[in-house]
Order: C-alpha cells, then structure tokens, then sequence
C-alpha cells in the first residue's frame, strides 16, 4: 500500500498512467526526499509543474503548508456584479451595530441594545441615580429579556427631570459616560472599515445609521475631514440630506449621544418628520431609487424607525435592489435570511465565514465602486484606458 502525498490518502498505486503517485521519506522534507518513479517518458511541461508544487508544499492530511510553515492565502470571495457595477452617488449605506462593534469591541454599549442598556443601567448605578428596588426591577428586565425598546424608554424617563432644558437631566451625564473616549477605543481593523465608508461618501454615497455612537465622525476629523451629525428632529436639514444637499453629514435615525434630546426609541419620537409630507416623500424616493448597502445590519429592517420611514408606504418593494453583507455562519440562518430579505428587494451577500474578512472584503467592494464614480461606464465603442479597461472587461464578462 503506498500513500497519496496530495491528498493523504492511502490505497493501491493507481491504475491509470497518467497518476502520479509519490512516497513521502521520513528524511527532512525537500525535493529530493520525494521517491519519484521514471518521468522520462511523460510530457516535460505537466511533470515540471507537479514537481515544482511538491517542491513548495507539503501535505498533512487536509492541511496544505508552505515551506515557511504558512497555510496558504485564503482566496478572496468574489464581489457581485449587480453590487459592485453601482456607482457610489447610486447608494446609500446603513450602518448598523457590527460595525460600531467591530471598530471598538472593547465598549459592550456598542455591541447591542442591551449591551447599551446594561451600561447605562452601570452608570445610573455609579451615580447613585437609582434606588436599590429600581435597580434591581431594571436588571431583572434586562434578564428576562423584555421589551427593550420599553426599558430604554423607562430608564431613560427615570433619568431625565420633567423639563425641557437637557442639560439638567442625568441621562446626558450617563451617555457620556458610556461613550468616553471612544476614538481611543478604536481598532485598526475597524478604522479600515471606517475607511472604507469614508471614501464611500467623498465619491457621493449618503450614510444613516441606527446606532447612537460616532465613530464615523471622530474617525473623519481624525483625517482633517468634518462630518455633520444629523438627528430627525431637525426636519430642514434632514430634508436637504434626502435631496443630496448635505453628502458629508451622517443621519441618526435613533439620534446620537452628542445630542440627548434628539434620541428618539418611539414613533412617537419623530412625529414631527412622519406629519411632514415633503421629508417623507423625499425620504422614501431613496428607497424607491438608490440601493440601500446594509453593513453590520441583520434584522434592521424589522427596526420601527426604518420601517416607518422607508418601507411602510413603498410598494413593490421586491422589485426593488439593495444589499445586504453578512456572515455566513451557520448555513441554515443564512439561508432564512436570504429568503426572507428578497421579500423586501434586499439581496443578501456573504463577505466570509469569518467577521474579521469583512474589512478587505469592503474594501475592495469601495475601490471597484469609486473607480466606477470617477470613470463612469464607458459607451460602446468608447476608447478605454489603463486599470478601468481591465475593470470594465472583467464586469462585462461577470454579467454576460
């Protein structure tokens, strides 16, 4: 019995006599270590070629290293051609909860609605704003997992005096100690996701979020760049965001710590937007004529506020084309997921297994889409030069 060097296998030598079978030594491995039958007689260029691959690795099991004890390069996943052929004035990217996480995992606020909850709860605590049976009531909700949209509101409420001047409230106080210093807080890996958005922007791509942090904002003024924060409470410009009059500026659609009064976790939070016709209707013709790129999102669709304000009086919307990036983790959500985000025009597309393979995946989303912004798609017969002639060539060869 002799066993397969490439695929670690063992059996009889093979019987066809184009196979190449080889014994491993148990001499240092090298070239000559390998016990190669006459190859005389076999075509110069296939041999060469097998000889050389032995030559650089070696295999154990399913495991294939190079000789410096490496696993090879993973192989970058394709971009789609329906995503990464837009423009960047043709999106617009939601940011959700995983990217804030993935830029600053060392701040559990950042992670999820109860992970922000949980800390405002701990600063409550530390400033001795609630008493003992109030706490406990909060963390056993917490616990129980109930509404959290309900908790945040009634903790909110407890910290905040019946008045309108915010600045007498300890809600502020609680904010920003849950969000100090987070531009310290930040990861390389998630500054290149930040990056990535960033360029986004500057080509033409508008930018709301769901989160209340602004990590995108340091993050640009830390590049000598300045982001506007915008909240729904202040229709004009909320309005000139949706005409395209204020690219460089993020809505909140929940608000942002910066501003305590404008954080809203109710429809009825933002009635003064949803009565407006005109902010609406502008609002939801992004919907009906860009493509929405979700990013760290998963079910943010299902989130009151979006919805209120993007899909509840958008009809057809499976006719529509967003995205949507995620993990592909377990095969069996992703597969639900996917199904059920079509129903609402969403396209869902997976960056990696991993969460740590969506920064150079977005990346290399961003460069193809603003090479795009600034070549445009050339018409037939169109002369083409350089790098956006390949590019263009290896679009046209993905969609045909």
């Amino acid at each position: 019995m002799r066993e397969n060097a490439v695929t670690g296998e063992r059996g009889s030598r093979a019987k066809n006599p184009r196979s190449l079978m080889f014994t491993l030594s148990p001499a240092p491995c090298s070239l000559n270590s390998w016990n190669v039958p006459d190859v005389s007689r076999r075509k110069t260029g296939e041999t060469l070629l097998i000889l050389n691959w032995m030559a650089s690795t070696v295999s154990l099991g399913k495991d294939t290293l190079l000789e410096d004890g490496m696993p090879p390069a993973k192989k970058p996943r394709k971009l789609l051609p329906s995503l990464k052929t837009k423009k960047p004035r043709e999106l617009v990217l939601v940011i959700g909860t995983g990217i804030s996480a993935a830029v600053a995992p060392q701040v559990p606020a950042l992670k999820s609605w109860k992970g922000l909850i949980q800390a405002l709860l701990d600063a409550a605590i530390d400033f001795d704003l609630l008493e003992d049976e109030e706490s406990k009531r909060f963390q056993k909700c917490l616990h129980e997992d109930k509404n959290l949209v309900h908790v945040a509101h009634d903790l909110i409420q407890k910290l905040s005096p019946r008045t309108s001047n915010v600045r007498s409230t300890f809600f502020k106080d609680c904010l920003y100690e849950v969000f100090d210093d987070l531009e310290s807080k930040m990861e390389d890996s998630g500054k290149q996701l930040l990056q990535s958005v960033l360029h986004l922007m500057e080509n033409g791509a508008l930018v709301l979020t769901t989160n209340f942090d602004n990590l995108l904002e340091l993050y640009a003024a830390h590049q000598g760049k300045h982001l506007e924060s915008l909240d729904l409470t202040d229709e004009k410009k909320v309005l000139e965001w949706a005409q395209e009059k204020r690219k460089l500026s993020v809505l909140h659609i929940h608000g942002v710590y910066t501003n305590p009064s404008g954080i809203v976790l109710h429809p009825a939070g933002y009635q003064n937007v949803l009565r407006n016709t005109e902010v609406m209707r502008e609002i939801q013709k992004l919907y009906e004529n860009k493509s929405f790129l979700f990013l760290g999102c998963g079910w943010t669709v299902d989130d009151t506020t979006f919805q209120a304000l993007f899909l509840e009086a958008v009809k057809h919307k499976s006719d529509l084309e967003h995205f949507m990036l995620v993990r592909r983790g377990d095969v069996d959500e992703f597969k639900k997921l996917r199904e059920n985000m079509l129903d609402k025009g969403i396209k869902v597309i997976s960056y990696g297994d991993e969460y740590t393979d969506l920064p150079e995946y977005f990346e290399r989303l961003t460069s193809e889409i603003a090479m795009r912004g600034r070549t445009g798609v050339p018409k037939e017969g169109q002369q083409l030069n350089g790098s956006a002639a390949a590019a263009h060539a290896q679009i046209k060869g993905c969609s045909t």
